[in-house]
């Protein structure tokens, strides 16, 4: 577990029905909130006791449930996404994008890949973006999951990710938190404007 900006903490761990790491983050301070979980090695209890877990897509649960019934917080997800969960799957509770999800947390919306994609805005540091399935960053470059995982049109998806991304632009951020790959810190703003850019 790594301390990315004060109070904001990541780690991966390997999720076993993917097949790859994969990162989840704490934050700490005011807002308490797990993102996206996987189990720290260390255990989650050495920077904090979350008070809440955001999903940033349905498809994110990972161990959620684990943390929910460990820490007697609730679980959280964008509103589209709760059909994943009606059939006697976890109490999930449903938020919409431009709700201050958490003191200093923010969710917006990308709705490209799937209506429940979410990205967060996070009051850390000098301000930080989260990224759900939209985006990736493997070796140092901000990317698309591959053409097959993003569906029958995956050119006008990944238009609609730029165009997402656009208004994102004119946040306070300078980190960037990925679900899948290496988180950027320090750079972020520039590295985003470059990639919507194309």
């Amino acid at each position: 577990m790594h301390e990315l900006l004060p109070g904001l903490f990541h780690w991966t761990a390997h999720h076993e029905r993917i097949g790859m790491d994969v990162s989840s983050y704490f934050l700490a301070g005011e807002t308490l909130t797990l993102l996206d979980p996987m189990p720290p090695p260390e255990g989650v209890e050495a920077v904090g006791r979350p008070a809440a877990i955001v999903l940033t897509t349905r498809h994110h649960l990972r161990h959620a449930e684990r943390f929910a019934a460990e820490f007697g917080c609730p679980i959280l997800c964008h509103e589209d996404g709760l059909h994943e969960f009606a059939d006697g799957g976890p109490n999930v509770t449903g938020f919409r994008f431009g709700d201050e999800l958490r003191p200093g947390l923010e969710a917006l919306e990308m709705d490209a890949i799937s209506p429940d994609d979410t990205a967060l805005h996070v009051a850390a540091g000098d301000g930080a973006l989260a990224f759900a399935d939209a985006i990736i960053r493997y070796g140092g470059e901000i990317g698309f999951v591959p053409d097959h995982l993003i569906g029958d049109d995956p050119e006008g998806v990944k238009r609609r990710v730029r165009e997402a991304l656009e208004p994102m632009l004119e946040r306070d951020f300078d980190t960037l938190l990925f679900a899948h790959g290496d988180p950027l810190v320090g750079g972020g703003r520039q590295a985003l404007e470059r990639f919507v850019a194309g």
